[in-house]
């Protein structure tokens, strides 16, 4: 049976060197995450300023997943995860260390930032893409695998915001960066050690390198997206969502620490409460999760977990208030993944995962550079409340796609599965050729980037 520890030829190491390294580099992510809109508003006192960086650090995430499908497959999975970690320590590191020298300039920590969003986005991805491979190794269930990376993810999460705060009271946000950077390089080393003779995660043979071929294969990603409309459906929604949680993340919930709660470890304890809550979400939705309605639990959840943070932090003064309501919304949000993450790899060809992957996360990040940087020129000109409540009611309205729009009742059915255990293309499209056309909605995680964007549900096909 699956999930036999006992049984003969199951190998749980691999999936547990994946899923030890997501931990470190995401909880060291968490510490960036909140160091680094910090460090800004404390050394130039602008919510715009802090926007740019967050414009900076997120846009290189979309020009990477746009193109890094293909470049995973030939380079190979777990060589690609571990140099992305050792180029992000690098890039990580100089920010305090050019900053103690007093040579950092505003245009290099921008510059710094964008190169590890560059790199990091291909290493995010070859990991995911490995996850069901691992699964199957190590004798349990791709749903279940997928709660227990959304569970450790946000398990780090929690630790790393936890940490920030605490950490950047005392110690400064350049501290900060140096753990960060420490944490790639265990992360790299995690997966150099841990993830050794996995087929799937060595290059693939395919034909010989070309602009053409190069071209056909990302093609090939993006039409199955495109012919997919419950796919599509979530890529879109999730893309606006993202948007907004960056904007959240690295502007409005920064700077409502600093100008109406207690500062930085304010902000560490709402992140960290939110992450704690996503986790025992996630642990919750991976032992009685498959007990329920996918369409219905994602909806109400994404409902939960999105507008009332913004509308709570608009209009009600304190911490206490708002720590509660992300609680609530960090349980909901606890289950986004997981769901996702199943319906996802039950659809895709295993030979297309690493393509569909790439283009999905470049379509939920694609609003993500814009987010930050309108949530920062929104609390400049129209104020900090005006620009929650703003972010909140685009917000609502992203969420009630689910509900509105025939193409995501596909989340319920099971898909035609193929000889390699994923789900065929054609059956994927026969699935949903009888809906309307538009059906597939009008608005990811991760990790959650599944590398987690602060303090948001950030689901991330």
């Amino acid at each position: 049976m699956a999930g036999n520890s006992a049984a003969p030829g199951y190998d749980r190491r691999p999936l547990t060197a994946v899923l030890a390294a997501n931990t470190v580099s995401i909880a060291g992510s968490s510490l960036t995450l909140i160091g680094v809109p910090w460090f800004v508003l404390q050394t130039t006192g602008s919510a715009g300023r802090a926007g740019i960086v967050a414009f900076c650090a997120t846009l290189p995430v979309v020009i990477a997943a746009v193109v890094v499908g293909p470049v995973i497959d030939r380079l190979g999975r777990r060589r690609v995860s571990i140099a992305s970690d050792l180029v992000c320590a690098v890039a990580v590191a100089a920010v305090p260390l050019l900053h103690f020298a007093g040579a950092l300039d505003f245009w290099m920590l921008c510059v710094l930032m964008a190169l590890s969003g560059l790199v990091h986005t291909p290493g995010l991805t070859a990991r995911s893409v490995l996850v069901p491979d691992l699964a199957e190794r190590a004798g349990t269930t791709m749903p279940r695998a997928a709660s227990l990376l959304d569970a450790v993810s946000r398990g780090a999460r929690m630790l790393g915001a936890a940490l920030a705060g605490v950490l950047i009271a005392f110690l400064g946000a350049e501290t900060v960066l140096l753990l960060d950077a420490a944490t790639f390089a265990v992360s790299a080393a995690l997966i150099a050690a841990g993830v050794r003779g996995v087929r799937a995660a060595e290059p693939q043979r395919l034909a010989p390198v070309s602009v053409k071929r190069y071209r056909t294969e990302l093609r090939e990603g993006y039409a199955f997206l495109v012919r997919t409309r419950l796919l599509l459906g979530i890529t879109v929604m999730v893309m606006i969502t993202n948007g907004l949680d960056q904007g959240w993340g690295a502007v409005l919930l920064p700077v409502h620490a600093r100008e109406d709660l207690g500062g930085p470890t304010d902000l560490g304890l709402l992140t960290a409460v939110f992450g704690g809550s996503a986790l025992l979400g996630a642990l919750l939705y991976g032992a009685f999760g498959d007990r329920f309605p996918r369409r219905v639990v994602f909806a109400v959840a994404f409902l939960i977990c999105g507008a009332p943070r913004y509308v709570v932090g608009a209009l009600v003064d304190g911490t206490v208030p708002l720590a509660v309501t992300m609680a609530a919304g960090g349980l909901a949000a606890g289950v986004l993944n997981p769901i996702l993450t199943t319906v996802i790899f039950e659809r895709v060809p295993t030979e297309l995962r690493s393509r569909v992957s790439g283009v999905t996360m470049a379509g939920v990040e694609m609003t993500m550079p814009l987010g930050g940087l309108v949530a920062g020129l929104l609390v400049e000109r129209a104020g900090l409340g005006h620009a929650m409540l703003a972010f909140g009611g685009v917000y609502l309205l992203a969420t009630l796609s689910p509900l509105v729009f025939p193409a995501w009742r596909d989340m319920e059915r099971a898909p035609v599965r193929d000889r390699a255990g994923g789900a065929s293309e054609e059956a994927a499209v026969a699935a949903v050729a009888d809906r309307p056309a538009g059906a597939a909605g009008v608005s990811s995680s991760g990790p959650s980037r599944p590398s987690p964007a602060p303090a948001g549900p950030t689901p991330r096909p």
